[in-house]
């Protein structure tokens, strides 16, 4: 059995739990069990803390949830993409971390539904994101953002589909996002990292959770194409500045540092904070999480810089 004991405790707990129950495949779940085990975790996330006001907005057929925390125009705005390995996640598996990120940072916070697979394969959820982009640009200012301060961030496979909607509004040419906040993205679709053998099996989120997530979205799509696996592009320059989270005991930790010192090549503005004692999706589980709680609030102050 793998040294869970550099994991904080409430993590350590559920660690230990899942090595007890024989480590349950995520390959071996129907996509439905998937959704479901997700949702079956929110709790952990903490209270859902008031917020001022919640709407919905569905324009152009892609979904959003809007958190405004107060009455005040022109606050800064967070396209956020939710995690879930492609396949999972929704904005009930995100709300409460939503909620917080809105008050903590007196932000204009949207959370932006895209199409999963299996049922949709790619590039149907970058298309989503990229789309939802530019609506919420163009919409901002009507619910009380300023579009010309406008962060794209994202958790997992939602930081994923956060770079390359940076990299194609890049390749666009229209317009760019103040900055971009990647939490423990998922960048490398052939999992070659040292931490996908070392960290892989024990810590919850598995290297197979995350490959059959890749395996389901991508579909025909090879694991080395550039928007398969962002970690491994030559166009970085110009991304805006880019603040990237990992977790010590996560299978991703080891690209997320790869690819913040591809940005450092590339001469883009970046900061990487590793999170010791947490595994890939503490971000989530601010409820029995120091760390947790404690990134909440570093993404809270980066907007509100």
């Amino acid at each position: 059995m793998a040294d869970i004991s550099g994991l904080e405790p409430g993590i350590r707990k559920l660690a230990s739990q899942f090595i007890e129950s024989g480590r349950p495949s995520a390959r071996k779940q129907s996509i439905r069990e998937r959704r479901q085990g997700y949702l079956d975790t929110v709790h952990l996330a903490g209270e859902a803390v008031p917020v001022r006001h919640i709407f919905e907005q569905t324009i152009d057929g892609i979904r959003l949830r809007i958190y405004k925390p107060s009455e005040q125009s022109n606050l800064p705005v967070m396209i956020y993409y939710h995690g879930g390995c492609f396949v999972s996640g929704d904005f009930d598996t995100h709300d409460r971390q939503m909620r917080l990120l809105a008050n903590l940072g007196n932000a204009l916070v949207i959370a932006v539904e895209y199409r999963l697979a299996p049922e949709h394969v790619y590039p149907a959820a970058h298309d989503d994101a990229l789309a939802a982009s530019h609506l919420i640009r163009r919409h901002a200012f009507a619910w009380g953002g300023d579009p010309a301060n406008i962060t794209i961030a994202g958790d997992s496979a939602g930081g994923h589909l956060a770079l390359v909607t940076c990299l194609r509004l890049k390749e666009q040419g229209q317009w760019m996002p103040r900055r971009q906040v990647l939490i423990y993205p998922m960048l490398d679709a052939t999992g070659a990292s040292d931490s996908y053998q070392k960290f892989g099996d024990d810590y919850v989120v598995t290297r197979d959770a995350l490959l059959s997530g890749f395996e389901a979205y991508l579909s025909e799509l090879p694991p080395h194409h550039p928007e398969a696996s962002p970690l491994h592009r030559n166009d970085l320059e110009g991304l805006p500045p880019t603040h990237i989270i990992t977790a010590e005991f996560d299978p991703l930790v080891d690209e997320g540092e790869a690819f913040y010192r591809r940005l450092l090549e590339a001469g883009v503005e970046a900061q990487c904070k590793r999170y010791l004692g947490v595994n890939h999706g503490f971000f989530q589980l601010a409820g029995i999480s120091m760390a947790g709680r404690q990134a909440l609030q570093d993404v809270a102050a980066i907007l509100a810089n």
